[in-house]
């Protein structure tokens, strides 16, 4: 189930130029990280283990430089004792290095799936509105790219910042003990690399916000594309499209080179500061010991080296600074998605819609996506238990907005549906989509055998059933011929087999469901006139007994229809029969004139 994020927890996202909401994340991002926290520690106690093992090994080799002494007086067994402790240190400090980067991929790994796992079931609590609204492609990216950014810097950098910090304390404090003066070098270089990353993270962030929006349009753009290749191809539209991909490709690299070129600044200018205070400290380290400051040469390469790891993990924070600016603006994205409003749940009090007869009343309904511009004005019709009301007009009247009203994939503004007497507004919104079937114009196979497709949504159905429901379909005939029949697998929304039979397929899917009302939204469009005509039996048994509504294009499928609504801007501007509406010489009989007149077969 998907977290329950409350809203006083996630605020609003910036949206613009601003940056990253830091806060925002971390708190959505704690709230799946509490259960693997004590992972989290130990893996973090691990690596500080290793951390301060390295430390000692300046402090180690210090020791050794002071026992080379001139004019043969050095004691190799003590250097000796010392590059053993040495390499023992670090040898150790390796071990537990190695050990926490797994644990803490292991930590990663657990929260990205958790966070993952979450995200898709929010998406499936999401309105039609929300795709209806979005490209496929950069809800794809959000569920992947970004999800992968996050997880790639949980994995790597937050230990390393961690540990970094630890180093950077430790080495100071070393620093401090082994030379104070010294450290007063490193008063001028550390704030001026402080400043120097505060200006360029409020400078990156927005910048890394604008890299994953145009990624995110980029693979929708190619989604898009791809899913229709043929129809490019075949408007010889390859040149516009590669034109239009360049161009949205070219503003993703801009917004990639833009981000990066910052993000990449901070390594190399940290890295300067770093090495100017190196050479300032060799330079007064040097100066000091010729004037008995410092009493050892051991001292100063112990003071150096610490330098060194002071030093060093600035730098390395720098570095990943600008992976934490996309990983910040990919989570934002990522947590944006929890923010998004779920469908409506339903009223207090709703009921299951059980022993549905199937009779419909649609009173007075007004609706639009964009309530300012109704597509339904006033929509009124009634249907009988086991009616035919067929659905016809000119693209954009209003036809598969009525079906989006039925199945409550939106809710009319004002007006109501009624199944059996009861608003639809007033039962749950299961039991109102279960007592529904359809079969749309676009057909939707997913990857599976076809034995799993006819049976989806009927997964109590037999083998025999479903073998029964496609030789009544028309679809045994192919089915049986391929590799492995009804165990035959359909690849990625199964190119595997033409529009035509993938309809059939979905049309079989149908009949196998015992829903009492069924929605036919352009059902054969994409089946020859001579399936069509093969299968309008086993068409006349699915209907049989069920509320239909028929949306067609082709006016040969519903001329047996009992009410034929004849719509036009969103308003009903006909109903009756096919024979009423011829003889009244109206919209329909102009509809049917111009198909039979283009020599369609009516």
């Amino acid at each position: 189930m998907p977290m329950n994020l409350a809203k006083n927890d996630l605020k609003p996202v910036r949206e613009g130029g601003k940056r990253a909401d830091v806060k925002y994340v971390a708190r959505s991002l704690l709230k799946y990280a509490k259960p693997y926290l004590p992972l989290f520690f130990l893996v973090f106690l691990s690596s500080m283990a290793g951390t301060v093992l390295s430390l000692l090994g300046p402090q180690v080799c210090g020791y050794a430089i002071n026992e080379i002494k001139p004019g043969g007086a050095t004691d190799f067994d003590a250097v000796g004792r010392y590059a053993a402790v040495l390499a023992g240190v670090y040898i150790a400090s390796g071990v537990l290095s190695y050990l926490s980067a797994i644990g803490l991929s292991y930590f990663s790994r657990c929260i990205i799936r958790r966070i993952r796992s979450d995200l898709f079931a929010k998406l499936m609590t999401l309105p039609v509105a929300y795709f209806d609204a979005r490209q496929a492609g950069d809800i794809i990216s959000v569920l992947s790219y970004d999800l992968d950014t996050l997880g790639e810097s949980l994995a790597n950098d937050v230990m390393m910042v961690l540990t970094s910090a630890v180093t950077i304390v430790g080495s100071l404090v070393m620093m401090l003990v082994t030379a104070p003066l010294l450290v007063t070098v490193f008063a001028v270089t550390v704030p001026l690399s402080a400043l120097f990353t505060r200006w360029l993270t409020h400078k990156v962030q927005p910048l890394f916000r604008a890299r994953s929006k145009k990624l995110g349009e980029l693979n929708g753009f190619v989604e898009e594309i791809v899913s229709g290749q043929k129809t490019t191809k075949a408007y010889c539209c390859e040149e516009a499209f590669l034109a239009r991909f360049e161009e949205k490709n070219a503003a993703a690299a801009d917004a990639y080179t833009e981000a990066e070129s910052y993000g990449t600044i901070t390594g190399p200018s940290v890295n300067f500061m770093n090495n100017l205070s190196l050479s300032l400290v060799s330079v007064f380290g040097g100066l000091m010991y010729m004037n008995g400051v410092i009493a050892s040469v051991g001292g100063i390469a112990s003071f150096v080296l610490y330098s060194r790891k002071f030093s060093g993990p600035i730098n390395e924070i720098a570095n990943v600074l600008s992976e934490f600016q996309s990983a910040l603006a990919a989570a934002e994205r990522v947590f944006r998605v929890f923010e998004e409003p779920s469908e409506p749940a339903d009223a207090e009090g709703a009921r299951e819609l059980t022993e549905v007869k199937g009779r419909v009343d649609i009173e007075h309904v007004r609706f639009g996506y964009d309530p300012e511009k109704p597509v339904l004005h006033d929509l009124s019709l009634h249907a009988e238990s086991g009616d035919l009301i067929a659905v016809v007009g000119h693209t954009g009247a209003g036809k598969t907005t009525l079906v989006n009203l039925l199945m409550r994939f939106y809710d009319a503004q004002a007006g109501r549906i009624l199944i059996d007497g009861q608003d639809i507004t007033e039962v749950t919104r299961a039991s109102l989509r279960r007592a529904f079937s359809m079969v749309l114009q676009d057909t939707w196979l997913f990857a599976g055998s076809v034995l799993e497709n006819v049976r989806y949504g009927s997964e109590e159905a037999s083998r025999e059933e479903v073998e029964r429901v496609c030789r009544e379909a028309k679809v045994a005939s192919f089915v049986e011929k391929l590799p492995m029949g009804y165990d035959t697998v359909l690849t990625d929304n199964a190119v595997n087999i033409s529009k035509g039979q993938k309809q059939l397929i979905t049309i079989a899917r149908a009949m196998l469901s015992k829903a009492p009302m069924l929605i036919l939204d352009e059902a054969t469009s994409n089946v020859d006139t001579r399936t069509e005509q093969d299968i309008q039996a086993s068409m006349e048994r699915l209907m049989q007994g069920r509320t239909c509504f028929v949306i067609a294009h082709r006016l040969s499928t519903i001329r047996h229809a009992k009410n034929i609504l004849v719509m036009d801007h969103g308003d009903v501007v006909e109903q009756g029969t096919h024979e009423e509406l011829l003889a009244r010489n109206g919209k329909y009989a102009k509809l049917y004139a111009a198909q039979f007149d283009a020599g369609m077969q009516i």
